[in-house]
Parts: structure tokens; sequence; C-alpha cells
């Protein structure tokens, strides 16, 4: 599986979200718990590991976490987002105050166990469609404020980033097709709009559609809710002309089936709604009062 995930999340974004994530814990007086039951100055450290298999993702939303609580805490990554682990295999090492690697541990727990299991998700239905050619994107039914991230998580899993907003490329469906009076007309009133470096896509769904929607000039087609069959009867009319992308109703047990029809891209939006946390925990020692 390549990994084909950006050099890093930008910082402002992962510093601005785990700040919002540790407000919510903390809330006003602090974690009373540990301020309870562990001495000021005690030191601990910890190791976060991995309880079943899967892909890792959100370490630097981990470190941040515990960075923001205490500069001071050492957190050394022994995997990299992308990286498969096993059950037991150990993912990060934090040395530090005791108290304050337990203030942070549920938030870099939250984001890990959340992004690494899209990732791990992710890198199922890619491992399901190796060979074919096809590839496996996510869509913009992420979680609100978690979609540059999970969108991160995706791509760690081996997937691909549809559009990230509505403000970013031009996706003509059903209703804007509606309003528009047909295919030809939404096609050709994007066309007018956009401009040279947007792209625009045409979902539609029946054949006699789609045949319209490349008379108009469509450079990417959207074949929703179509059978394999008929997605590889798109395929054949198609001869190469626009590029093509399945979604609708795809889940790990079609997805094979859809990608051996040719198409080039499949969307689904299983992977981030559906995927089930990764299940990471951490363990920790108490060193020295």
């Amino acid at each position: 599986m390549s990994k084909l995930i950006p050099a890093e999340l930008s910082r402002p974004l992962v510093s601005n979200a785990v700040q919002a994530a540790l407000l919510e814990d903390l809330g006003m007086a602090g974690d009373v718990t540990s301020q309870a039951t562990i001495a000021p100055a005690s030191s601990a450290t910890a190791v976060m590991n991995s309880r079943e298999n899967g892909v890792v993702c959100g370490l630097d939303l981990a470190r941040e976490a515990f960075h923001q609580v205490d500069p001071n805490i050492e957190f050394t990554p022994l995997v990299a987002d992308g990286d498969r682990v096993v059950p037991g295999q150990d993912v990060a090492r934090i040395s530090g105050n005791a108290r304050n690697i337990m203030s942070g541990e549920r938030v870099a727990l939250n984001f890990m166990c959340h992004l690494s299991g899209i990732a791990t998700y992710s890198a199922t239905f890619v491992d399901k469609v190796a060979g074919t050619g096809a590839k496996i994107c996510c869509t913009r039914k992420t979680t609100p404020g978690l979609r540059a991230f999970e969108k991160y998580a995706v791509k760690c899993g081996g997937g691909s980033n549809h559009r990230f907003g509505l403000d970013d490329a031009i996706l003509i469906k059903d209703n804007h097709i509606a309003v528009a009076g047909g295919v030809r007309e939404a096609v050709l009133a994007a066309q007018q709009f956009a401009g040279h470096l947007m792209a625009i896509e045409v979902e539609v769904d029946t054949l006699e559609q789609f045949e319209e929607a490349l008379r108009a000039g469509a450079t990417a087609v959207l074949l929703d809710n179509m059978s394999p069959e008929t997605l590889r009867d798109a395929v054949k009319l198609n001869k190469g002309r626009a590029r093509l992308e399945a979604s609708g109703g795809i889940n790990i047990d079609s997805v094979r089936a859809i990608a051996e029809t040719g198409v080039e891209f499949i969307s689904t939006s299983k992977i981030t709604m559906a995927a089930v946390p990764l299940d990471l925990g951490l363990d920790i020692n108490i060193t020295n009062e």
C-alpha cells in the first residue's frame, strides 16, 4: 500500500483543534481526579500501544495534546502516520509530569483512535480493490470540524481525497440539474462560470444522462447508484473521454466488483462515517515523587 499522505498537517489547524478539545475536557477546574490522587511533583512514563491490527494516524494531534497541557512532556513516536501495527505494538512513548500526562491522555487517544479507525477502514477498501487501478475516495460526509483530519486519515490508509468543500470544485448533482433544466444546460453553465483551474464534475443516474454529459463536454462524470453491469456499459461508451467515478451504496462487499468495471474512482462515505475507532490504549507508570 502506498502512503499518499501530505508532508504534514497544518500546524494552526492541529493547534486549534487540540485547544478546543482540551477546553472541552478540562473545563473550568482542570483534571480534578489527578489533582486529588497524584502528588504535584510525580513523574511518570507511559506507553501508547495498539490492541488490534490497524493503521496509525493522528500522532501530531496526540503530541500537541500533551504539549499544550505541559510543554515539558516528552512525546516520542515509535511509528509514523500510515504505518500498519499489530496487537501489542507500541505506538508512542510519553514521559513527564504524571498529573499532566493524565490530563492530556484522553484528548490524545480520542484523536488517535478516531483517525486511526478511519485510516484502517480506508486501507481495507484499498486492499480490496488492489490491482484494478481504481482509487478509493472519501466524500464530504465527515464529522463537522474534523474534515481536514478525517481526509488526512483516508490518505494515511492509502485512499484519495475528493473535494474538501463546496468552494474547491464544481460537482453538479441531480438537484442542480433539475433547477438548471438538464444535464447539458448545467454543464455548459458551469463551463462558462469556472476558471481554468477549477474542476467540473456532473452526477448522472442513467446512461442517457451520461451520454448527454459527454456530448456537453464533461471532463468528469459521477455514475450514481449504477450496477456493475451498467458501469461496464458506461466505461465502453466513454472511450476514455471523461474521468469516471462510481458512487452510491458502495460497501466493502461490493467495492471489488465495482472496481473491476474499469471506473477510475470509487467514492464512498463509509470510510469516514462507518469506521470503527482503532483500539489504542495508554499504560502509565509512576517513576518518582
